[in-house]
């Protein structure tokens, strides 16, 4: 391949059969090494690392960009893990392109050892690490591989608005002041939930959108404040079943192709109740065997206080070689997560012993063992507390136990969690549980003749190894459903006309049965890239403070700035 006057090659291209030609290459000094009269110097660019001579020449400064002129020559010291190994370039001209005139704020080849704060100040410099670099150049390449998959499945990629109206669910909005409506404020979208249903409307049958989603949250590990990006996807004349196919075969060639590995064509699947009686969590990681078993039945009326009038969760685990230190250090963990504390206890040679052992009476003790299944070898931990607390506190300590154990397998274990309750109950208010857009099942006689905290919704999350990555429904579509639920969840009609009036109006229009989903294409890139950190996977990240430190965002504006859009600054300190 040709290029311009400042390379003919990249830095990834040269092979053997290159050896005696005259080329030119250009990128940045990546290493230098001075052997007396020898200095070897590698040139590294966004393709990949070549050596070059320099024989009498003073080397450049590290990190600065040069062109380099000069014979290829079959290398002495061959170099098996560098593509470009067996060859390098004698230096008969050399230019500097753009010289590195500071001392570098870290080194370059160990950025992800260097603290997070001051890679992201500098994360021009973060990017030139190949291992971040390569990072982004694989979510290109996912974001052209979803591109392709739904155009070829005869999806219609439709960009929905960035400025829209504010929404009354969900996370906090990012507010936009307009400029030509003084005291009025324009929203950037938590999703393109409403535009991809009224496109549905419109009549378009399959929408697709690698939709920019913006919500003033905090940020998590997984979650990147503030701006992240989803794969939005509707279908029109469609059930469960259809969304569910199409994000299967979807997410099993990805899986395939980007990483080697298979996964089943039939992704499995768990109830909401069911997912909560095992695991006590509705994404739970399926790479870890144990199980929850609820112990409250036999055990809230024992003398033992701990134990007294609290909801009950129990795991059996085997863990016959841990010490003292570790069920202590295990311990230390749940009160670490504003637990109270943890009961544990070993099975070995047919006997109990433990934290609180010599409080349990011994019919108590049976319980437990033949309802857990324990055998010799088998310890057990026990948390005691509020419902809410103690269903939090096991499926915490689950995970930690996976972990501590080393029982994770290393697989993509993906699983449905279906049959989410419609509405639930706090403070002895019924409001939504999850989406207020989704159809309940039975619709609308379900509405008029079901105990509310009964009623099931059609309303879905993809699970994978323990992260929520897609959630979706069948969507509402009936106004009069609509109108019903809102009311059951205290809303009255006026509130779905003025907060919904676009897409409630549109339903009296004539609107077809749909459903859809949205997976989160940032948290699918971190399983790709093997990190358990989502800014590694964005070119520009915000902070866990959900600022930019590089370009000193959010910043102040000038007096004219907020004049403009009629707003004054109240801050009180």
């Amino acid at each position: 391949m040709t290029y311009n006057k400042y390379r003919t090659h990249n830095c990834g291209q040269l092979r053997m059969e290159n050896v005696g030609e005259k080329v030119t290459i250009a990128g940045w000094v990546n290493s230098v090494r001075n052997l007396g009269g020898v200095t070897f110097v590698t040139i590294r660019d966004h393709f990949g690392v070549t050596q070059v001579i320099l024989d009498g020449q003073e080397a450049p400064a590290r990190e600065s960009v040069v062109s380099i002129t000069g014979e290829v020559l079959e290398r002495i010291s061959k170099n098996p893990k560098m593509p470009t190994g067996d060859i390098e370039i004698k230096v008969e001209k050399m230019e500097i392109l753009g010289a590195c005139n500071k001392v570098l704020p870290f080194e370059i080849a160990d950025a992800e050892n260097t603290r997070e704060d001051l890679r992201l100040r500098y994360r021009y410099l973060d990017l030139r690490n190949p291992a971040n670099h390569e990072r982004i150049v694989l979510r290109s390449k996912l974001m052209q591989y979803v591109r392709n998959y739904m155009h070829n499945h005869d999806f219609l990629e439709v960009q929905t608005p960035i400025l829209t109206s504010s929404s009354p669910e969900g996370a906090r909005d990012f507010l936009v002041p307009s400029r030509l409506n003084p005291g009025k404020f324009y929203a950037l979208p938590q999703a393109p939930q409403q535009f991809k249903q009224l496109l549905m409307i419109s009549g378009f049958d399959n929408y697709f959108q690698l939709a920019p989603c913006f919500r003033d949250e905090d940020a998590r590990a997984d979650r990147s404040p503030g701006e992240f990006y989803q794969l939005d996807l509707e279908m029109s004349f469609a059930t469960q079943e259809d969304v569910f196919a199409v994000m299967e075969d979807l997410m099993g060639k990805i899986i395939k192709d980007f990483t080697g590995k298979t996964v089943p064509a039939k992704f499995e699947r768990l109830t909401y109740a069911d997912a909560m009686r095992d695991y006590c969590s509705d994404k739970p990681d399926l790479r870890n065997p144990l199980k929850v078993v609820d112990l409250t039945e036999g055990l809230a009326t024992s003398e033992f206080s701990v134990f007294n009038g609290k909801t009950i969760k129990a795991i059996k685990a085997t863990c016959a070689d841990k010490g003292r230190k570790w069920y202590d250090a295990m311990t230390k963990f749940v009160i670490d997560n504003e637990g109270k504390g943890l009961c544990w206890f070993k099975y070995n040679d047919n006997a109990l012993s433990g934290s609180a052992v010599k409080f349990l009476k011994e019919e108590e003790q049976k319980y437990i063992l033949e309802t857990l299944g324990v055998q010799n070898g088998d310890s057990i931990f026990i948390i005691a507390d509020t419902a809410p607390r103690a269903t939090k506190l096991i499926s915490t300590l689950r995970n930690k136990l996976g972990t501590e154990l080393n029982i994770l397998s290393d697989d993509f274990k993906f699983v449905w969690i279906v049959d989410f309750p419609f509405f639930e109950e706090e403070d002895g208010q019924i409001q939504f549980s999850h989406n207020p857009f989704s159809m309940p099942q039975g619709e609308l006689d379900a509405l008029l003749n079901k105990n509310p905290l009964e009623i099931l919704a059609y309303q879905y999350d993809l699970v994978l190894n323990g992260v929520e990555l897609l959630s979706g429904a069948v969507r509402n579509h009936n106004p009069q459903v609509m109108v019903k639920a809102f009311e059951m969840a205290g809303y009255d009609r006026s509130v779905v006309e003025n907060k919904f009036p676009a897409l409630f109006n549109a339903f009296d229009y004539g609107a077809p049965p749909h459903a859809g989903c949205a997976f989160g294409f940032d948290r699918l890139l971190m399983f790709l890239c093997g990190t358990d950190i989502i800014r590694d996977v964005i070119a520009f990240p915000l902070n866990k403070s959900a600022q930019d430190l590089m370009m000193s965002a959010p910043s102040t504006v000038t007096e004219q700035q907020l004049r403009d859009v009629s707003i004054k600054i109240d801050i009180n300190d």
